[in-house]
Parts: structure tokens; sequence; C-alpha cells
């Protein structure tokens, strides 16, 4: 397990925001594990349950998948924690052995929650805490329209959907909003500093715009809980959001420099095209003219043709004439020959 697919969340795989949205949570359970002993249902890469071990007295983290359970137990040794591959349906534990449990991202996973609700709550030690949490599906729908929904989720749920389905099993059900706010921190430049206050001035939009939510679950109402805000590790947010902003404008600027030389290239190709077209256009022509003087010549070539039969025709009949004319003579010839002879016969017999 060491490409994030999806599926779950591996630390130095994913982007800063996600990173921070899914710690945030553990972040927020670990004010609730004070020397208690905790479960951690569905521990993923086991970054949640290193979490809650710096506050609670023991973890007992589980999940339904061998390669989760030996990257969290490689990456994160905590003494407290103990590691067991095993299903949220079925969890390996005695009833009421749990202060707290925390199943973040889980329930969506299933085509069907009840069973693991039924163990939650059989885990649970009477006055104990069950903090499950899940995306909204219409915020989580919306934001998933252009990468289309998440193959790794059986069922997401609505605000209502999700309450009526805890409190099937838990009489008592808190439930918080988990939304990223823009807000201003003062804290002291030194590494280390004590708890911090907060102050919220109100939020905008209804439960249904949330981004997650996240349930406080238990067999009796909990004591008042505060807002919890977590700010991510970061310097200046503002400064950061500048900078980001800052290389944004470099790569658009660079984008519209290949953008420009890209139409630029376009533009010559468009002007050798139209020069192709225009000398496509004169062979054109040219061949036309070829064609039309071919044809002109070969209808002289009939006519010469046409021509040289009559004249050869013309010929013969003069020639035909000529040895008419010829045998007419001959004959005249031989019968004047006849005559001149039958004269002198005459003429000589006279005599």
């Amino acid at each position: 397990m060491t490409e994030f697919t999806g599926e779950r969340v591996i630390p130095g795989e994913v982007n800063d925001d996600l990173w921070a949205e899914h710690i945030a949570r553990y972040a927020f359970a670990s004010s609730f594990a004070e020397g208690r002993s905790v479960l951690d249902v569905g521990c993923g890469a086991g970054y949640g349950a290193a979490e809650l071990a710096t506050h609670a007295c023991s973890v007992a983290v589980i999940d339904v998948a061998s390669d989760a359970t030996e990257y969290a137990s490689k990456n994160y040794q905590p003494t407290n924690v103990h590691y067991a591959q095993a299903s949220a349906l079925s969890l390996p534990f005695r009833d009421q052995a749990f202060d707290l449990i925390t199943a973040f991202e889980v329930i969506e996973h299933l085509s069907d929650s009840k069973p693991m609700l039924a163990e939650a709550r059989r885990v649970l030690r009477p006055g104990g805490l069950f903090l499950v949490s899940t995306p909204n599906r219409l915020y989580y729908a919306e934001s998933r329209a252009k990468d289309g929904p998440n193959p790794f989720h059986a069922h997401e749920f609505e605000c209502e959907e999700f309450r009526a389905e805890l409190a099937a099993f838990f009489p008592s059900v808190t439930l918080l909003l988990q939304n990223r706010l823009e807000s201003f921190a003062f804290y002291p430049q030194a590494l280390t500093y004590g708890p911090a206050r907060a102050r919220l001035d109100g939020t905008r939009g209804t439960a249904e715009q949330g981004h997650f939510f996240i349930a406080i679950c238990s067999t009796q109402p909990p004591a008042n809980v505060d807002t919890f805000v977590y700010v991510p590790r970061a310097a200046n947010m503002l400064r950061e959001r500048e900078q980001h902003i800052q290389l944004l404008n470099q790569e658009l600027a660079q984008t519209q420099a290949w953008l420009d030389r890209a139409n630029l290239e376009r533009q010559k190709l468009l002007e050798a095209h139209d020069k192709l077209n225009k000398h496509l256009k004169e062979q054109n022509r040219w061949a036309q003219g070829l064609e039309r003087d071919f044809k002109a010549a070969m209808e002289r070539v009939v006519a010469l043709q046409d021509e040289l039969r009559a004249e050869q025709e013309r010929g013969r009949e003069v020639a035909a004439n000529y040895d008419r004319k010829i045998s007419s003579l001959e004959k005249e010839s031989l019968q004047t020959a006849e005559w001149a002879a039958e004269t002198d016969g005459t003429l000589a017999a006279k005599c």
C-alpha cells in the first residue's frame, strides 16, 4: 500500500489539503482520548492511530485489509498501539471494552452499515463515545462531478439519513459539520505553545451544504462539545496563496506563450495551405488548358484524316478516269491503226 488510489489516504502521496482534511478528524478525536482505551476502526495507513496514541492510554487498531495493517504497523509503532486485521462487522473484542471508538470514512464503504453500528454499540462502555464521519453525499457528488462517483464507496449519506441510521443504535447523536473555513491565527514564533482558543462569528450554509458529517454517538448525552478548529501545518496561508497565484500566473504566461507559438505555427500552416491551394488551382487551369488543346488537336487530326480520305477518293476517281481515257485512246489508236492498214491494203491493190 504505497500508492494513493482514492480508497485510503497515504501520507506523502496526497496534496496538503486532502491530508489536512483527514488528520483534522483525528486531531479532533484526540481531545476525547486523554487516558482512555480507544478503538480505531478502519485504520487505513495508521496515521490516525499514531495521533490518538499521543493522548490515549491504549489504542486498538483494526482494518479489514491486511496490506493496510501491515503498512500501519511498519510505519507507526507507538508502544501503546496494537494492530489487528479484522472486520468492522465482527469486532474481535469483548463487550464494553472501549471508552472511545473512532470510525472515520468507513461507513460509506459498507453496503449495510447496521452490523458495524451494532458492533460499535456492543464494545462501547457506558458513557463512552463513538465518533463516526462520512462525506455529505450532496456536496461530495458535486465536488466529484468531473471525476464521477468514488468506486470504493458503497453507500453515501445525506444529513438526516446519516442521523437516523446512527440514532437507531445510539440514543444520543450529536451531529457536527466539518468544513474548511477562512480564518486568522495569532501564535508565538516558538515551535511549541499551549492550547489555542478559537472564536467563530458564525458560519454560512446549512447542514446539507456541509463537506463532511462527524457524529458523536453515545448511550447518554455527552457534556457540552466545544467547537474545534484545526490549523494545518502552514506558515502564512495568504502568502502561500499569493505565491501559488504567482506560480499559476507564470504557468499561465508560459501556456499563453505556447499558445501564441502554436497560433503562429497554425497561421504559417494556413498560409502554406492557401499557397498550395493557389498552386493547385493554377495547375488545374494549366491542365484544363492542355486538355482543351489536346481535344482541339484531336479534332484537327480527325478533320485532316477525313480530308485525306476525301483526297484519296478523288485521286482514285481521277486515276480511274485516266485509266478509262487511256483505254479509250488505245482502242481508238487500235481502230486507227486497223483503218490505216486497211487503207494501205486498198491503196496497194489499186496500184
